[in-house]
């Protein structure tokens, strides 16, 4: 499948040769030295088009079937699918009961994988042993040691590429070719390639590339997981060589380094171009609630990771444009190449109006906490972390001394973690643990998820921490008991604070995350998630959750109340809205198939809060439809007896319809397309009460 060569504007003359794509089945040639193949050599496999013949596994499910007549409809070359146990015919297309047998006889060049989150991991691997180029993982709760056995298989082969899990996918603009659950009505053939963490920020961004008549190239969805198929860098590389791309759209998060792994790249890639293709960015999750998951389920910082801000300022050095909402990348591209010499059709604005001007304020990061003689780390919640006493029986109970801090001795910081970087388990190493920067030294160990912990790195580990040497002999007890714990119990975050006493290592502190989604997807590790105390926890954020909903009351004297559809966008939000002077109350995400009796319930929610006097509604519509918001606004209404002055701005799929409803419901509603406007009125509602 060979896709046209055809340059637009000025061509990019970079001091390196132009690496060549062998399109469809093998990587990015980066280097004429011989050297073993592996997952970096995959890359290539990103580029897809109207050529690209597309399987789907779990073809004749109710999602797969819907989405697949959308996709065939809009282009997109879908030759066949499977279901286990199955032969015959579906949509026209063959059904075939394995994926090997399917690579036999249909030869695709890309799977989209549509099956439950419990159902998933067998279903890549199954198509990882197939050798299938592209795999796509739209699902969402894959439990992350699932992820972490899938990444360790990746990196022993040069065949497959992942693109997920917890993604929207991947989308060809210019050839028609959707692999994943992108709102196509948005899109239009151009010249942005865009790489998103967040769905619907994502969804925006395009919305406004479109508006600004520049259109896309190639989206990638990077997915909000914990651990991606696919990253920043990834993307990047190939925007980089590919002539539909003029323009770059990058849309990150709190969580993870991959922000600041794309900043580097595009310090590097600035230098070797004399006309390098232009670059904005946005981050979401500067205003985030300290030491909280927002949403997403890898939306949460780990020891020694940065911050929202640090990643907005390591981007501005590198050269890349900051805007503070999606809806200004039309505008702050167009601005852009009128900067860099190449074409663009209608009216820009200034650069510095694009420019994000929060890079003043203070990051929040989780800290230690004082509680009478006792310091225990603050929580960063992703259901479970349970109570620290019930983590040191934990570990009493696999011989490891632990028990509370008694004021005396030197603490340093061990803890097993996930590492973002290698997409594998590391053990995190601090020799002094600061109350005012506990991570501040802290080192990462990583070790193979299949191969487990590697005792040879004991004496790095060791000499990190500064221990004495009486008691680097009791270190590989606690690290291995830490393992153990880890793996056969699905953590994703053991983390301790501990003293040398008599030649030995003792707990003193403990924050232990276990992964949700390994019990709420496959019911396991169900002694572990009876420790969980709703008690402990927020009433209202319990009473959301019961209905898929994710809410978090923000600390302070917020006054705004926000009701949003996906994650990113809701961390958008709350930034936004401070930008614009305002304060809210809270983050809440509907999920991105909310219904109307989802928004009514989001209503019960945010209506408990009694510093709450203007409930703003943001909802772009990708999955969830811009009519069905509004009458969902309209239940509320009805059955709340609300009191409250609502502000709502639709755009999105049927977003016409949507702001039909509110304007003519004859009800106290402001309705807006505008974010900007939106906003205002809000904040304006919201000072006057």
């Amino acid at each position: 499948m060979i896709r046209r060569q055809v340059m637009r504007g000025h061509p990019v003359h970079c001091t390196t040769s132009m690496r060549k794509y062998i399109l469809g089945k093998s990587a990015l040639s980066f280097s004429t030295t011989a050297r073993r193949r592996g997952y970096e050599d995959t890359i290539g496999n990103l580029r897809i088009g109207k050529d690209t013949r597309v399987i789907f596994q779990g073809f004749t499910g109710k999602q797969a079937t819907a989405n697949a007549k959308e996709s065939i409809e809009w282009g997109t070359n879908i030759v066949g699918g499977v279901t286990p146990g199955k032969n015959g015919e579906h949509l026209g297309r063959p059904v075939l009961p394995t994926v090997r047998e399917a690579m036999e006889k249909l030869k695709p060049d890309a799977t989209g994988i549509y099956v439950a989150a419990h159902q998933a991991p067998a279903a890549i691997e199954e198509a990882i042993e197939a050798e299938v180029p592209l795999i796509v993982a739209v699902a969402e709760h894959i439990p992350i040691h699932d992820i972490l056995r899938i990444h360790s298989i990746l990196k022993t082969q040069s065949k497959s590429r992942l693109v997920g899990a917890n993604a929207p996918g991947i989308i060809s603009a210019i050839g028609k070719c959707r692999i994943g659950f992108q709102p196509l009505p948005c899109f239009i053939p151009g010249r942005i390639g865009i790489v998103a963490k967040s769905g619907t920020l994502s969804y925006e961004a395009v919305a406004s590339t479109t508006r600004a008549g520049l259109g896309q190239s190639l989206c990638i969805g990077m997915g909000g997981d914990v651990l991606a198929g696919t990253n920043f860098v990834d993307a990047l590389k190939i925007f980089e060589n590919d002539d539909d791309t003029e323009g770059i759209v990058l849309i990150g998060e709190i969580g993870g380094s991959a922000e600041m792994d794309a900043a580097e790249w595009i310090s590097e890639y600035r230098k070797r171009c004399s006309n390098p293709k232009p670059i904005s960015a946005i981050i979401g999750g500067i205003n985030c609630a300290p030491g909280r998951v927002m949403g997403h389920a890898g939306a949460f910082a780990l020891p020694g990771e940065p911050d929202a801000l640090a990643k907005i300022k390591r981007l501005e050095q590198a050269g890349v444009t900051m805007v503070n909402h999606p809806t200004k990348f039309g505008e702050a591209m167009k601005t852009l190449f009128g900067q860099s010499g190449r074409a663009s059709s209608g009216t820009s604005t200034t650069g510095s109006s694009q420019r994000r001007g929060m890079h003043t304020l203070r990051g929040v990061r989780p800290t230690l906490q004082s509680h009478g003689s006792k310091s225990i780390l603050q929580t960063q919640k992703r259901n479970l972390y349970i109570r620290e006493d019930l983590a040191l029986d934990l570990l009493r109970e696999r011989g490891i001394n632990a028990s509370e801090y008694s004021g005396k001795g030197r603490r340093r910081m061990l803890a097993v973690a996930v590492d973002r970087k290698s997409l594998s388990p590391c053990i995190i190493a601090s020799p002094a643990t600061d109350p005012e920067n506990p991570h501040a030294e802290a080192k990462k160990f990583p070790f193979d998820y299949r191969q487990g912990f590697n005792a040879s790195l004991v004496p790095a580990i060791a000499e990190h921490l500064q221990l004495g040497s009486s008691s680097q002999e009791s270190l590989p007890k606690l690290i291995n008991g830490l393992v153990d714990l880890y793996m056969k119990k699905e953590a994703f975050l053991l983390e301790t604070l501990f003293v040398e006493r008599l030649g030995e290592l003792k707990v003193v502190g403990a924050n232990f995350g276990f992964d949700d989604a390994a019990f709420r997807s496959t019911k396991r590790q169900e002694d572990i998630h009876a420790f969980r105390r709703i008690e402990d926890e927020h009433p209202q954020e319990v009473e959301a959750e019961k209905d898929g909903i994710v809410y978090i009351k923000l600390a302070g004297n917020g006054n705004i109340g926000t009701l949003v559809n996906g994650a990113g966008l809701a961390m958008n939000t709350v930034d936004a809205l401070a930008d614009a002077g305002g304060k809210a109350a809270n983050f809440l995400d509907t999920g991105g198939k909310a219904t109307s009796e989802t928004v009514k319930k989001s209503f019960q929610v945010i209506l408990q809060d009694e510093r709450v006097k203007v409930i703003f509604v943001n909802i772009f519509g990708g999955l969830t439809l811009g009519d069905m918001i509004a009458n969902g606004v309209l239940l509320a209404f009805k059955e709340l007896d609300m009191r409250l002055p609502v502000v709502v701005r639709i755009r999105g799929t049927n977003e016409e319809k949507g702001q039909r409803i509110i304007a003519e419901s004859g009800l106290p509603l402001h309705a807006f397309d505008d974010f900007e406007e939106a906003a205002a009125k809000a904040i304006e509602l919201a000072n006057r009460s």
